[in-house]
């Protein structure tokens, strides 16, 4: 059953103890929510559930062997899913940080092939100011961060247009009004030197540029 958050509840920085707790909830027992980041509404489902990432793939229409990116609280959590911080993975991470920049490190043993696209590689951020850095501190958990959007459709920026894609289906909307829109995150690959722009977004290719090979 949806439980929508909606905007006589809103989300906002002066209340959002009750609505993260009850996401948390939805989560940890396997649900799928929905909630607003920096740029575009995302699909949450907990990383180490599997049967949650394959009902997040039918529900989005995903084509099998595409990455889910994910987002984090802090290192400490993003530790529990990648190898090891090169250094010029963490130049960035101390720049942007929170941010709209994900990066693409070698996958922890025993990462979910769901996540890594069979690739060895795990997509992550810890995303700037809104609900997903709340949700994310709170889980202590990595947790999806795919568009909330069926593929080939435009990304949702209101917890109604989440509703009229997915309805039902989703466990949970958080909705803190309109997103802010606009590029999505940036995306760079740090499993290789000099790193790649895999998506210039948000952060720009000059900003990227200064990190040294």
């Amino acid at each position: 059953m949806l439980e929508l958050i909606m905007s006589g509840s809103s989300f906002t920085t002066d209340n959002p103890d009750e609505i993260i707790a009850k996401a948390s909830v939805v989560v940890n027992n396997g649900g799928i929510i929905a909630y607003p980041t920096e740029s575009f509404y995302a699909l949450g489902a907990l990383a180490s559930d599997d049967k949650a990432l394959k009902r997040l793939f039918e529900l989005k229409g995903r084509p099998p062997g595409k990455p889910l990116p994910l987002i984090v609280g802090d290192k400490d959590v993003l530790l529990s899913v990648v190898q090891c911080i090169p250094d010029q993975a963490r130049d960035l991470m101390e720049r942007f940080w929170p941010g709209p920049l994900t990066i693409v490190f070698k996958a922890r043993e025993g990462v979910s092939h769901l996540l890594t696209g069979n690739t060895g590689n795990v997509a992550v951020r810890i995303p700037g100011d809104s609900p997903a850095l709340y949700l994310a501190r709170a889980l202590r958990s990595p947790i999806t961060a795919t568009s909330a959007n069926p593929s080939a459709k435009p990304p949702a920026e209101t917890a109604g247009e989440v509703s009229d894609y997915f309805g039902a289906r989703v466990d949970m909307i958080i909705d803190s009004g309109r997103s802010p829109g606009g590029k999505p995150s940036t995306i760079v690959d740090v499993t290789v030197v000099p790193l790649r722009i895999l998506r210039e977004g948000r952060v720009s290719m000059h900003d990227i540029g200064r990190v040294p090979e």
